[in-house]
């Protein structure tokens, strides 16, 4: 979410495969990131019998964070249509110091050492930003267990490259590492929205991916 280099991860890769369902999800993100109507449409038909309902129904929830509320809510109308599925009630209590806790834990995992750095040009940009980045973002929303945070990182790059948000996208490549994916399926991510993003915008990222790697092996 924010133009900051995560720092490295030190544990071991916990996604070391990108099977049809993570790979259906990460182009669906950036389908509703970038795509138009119909072809949110179409990206959601091809995806229902492909990727978990429960990982769809979080992806569109976070999507609003990256590209906007009007996206959320006509992916997630198309959605409905689509499966005729019903919305479960929310058993999430309303406990914002819960949320700034879990925030503050999960922006930590994606950052690593340079979060404190990340929360203090944050604060400097704006109080505000850093709260709601902090509370709506990170603890609201993205430490939901509906869905891993290695994924909903890979996610965030799909949705970062489509709409062609490099300083986002140079984050959250890093913070796709920091959280355990494989550099590997860091690549294959960007590979698979082939067919997605225009050519031009499939180039930039890959070009910044072989940066971010050029970073990793030199730290």
């Amino acid at each position: 979410m924010t133009d900051s280099v995560p720092a490295p991860f030190s544990g071991g890769s916990i996604l070391r495969h990108l099977d049809d369902a993570t790979r259906g999800l990460i182009r669906l993100a950036a389908v509703i990131a970038s795509g138009d109507e119909q072809q949110i449409r179409s990206a959601l038909a091809d995806a229902v019998d492909v990727v978990s309902r429960s990982w769809v129904e979080e992806l569109i929830l976070q999507s609003y964070l990256f590209c906007g509320f009007p996206r959320s809510l006509n992916a997630m109308r198309e959605w409905r249509r689509l499966t005729g599925q019903h919305a479960l009630p929310s058993v999430e209590a309303e406990d914002v110091k819960e949320w700034r806790r879990r925030g503050e834990a999960t922006c930590e995992q994606v950052y690593g050492t340079m979060y404190e750095r990340l929360r203090v040009n944050i604060l400097a940009l704006h109080p505000e930003l850093d709260d709601w980045m902090i509370v709506e973002g990170y603890g609201k929303v993205l430490s939901r267990p509906g869905l891993d945070l290695p994924r909903r990182e890979l996610c965030i790059v799909a949705a970062c490259a489509a709409s062609r948000q490099d300083r986002q996208l140079h984050s959250h490549l890093h913070g796709a590492v920091n959280v355990g994916v494989a550099p590997e399926v860091v690549a294959e991510a960007i590979d698979s929205l082939e067919g997605i993003l225009p050519a031009p915008g499939l180039t930039s990222a890959r070009l910044l991916w072989r940066r971010v790697q050029k970073q990793l092996s030199s730290s």
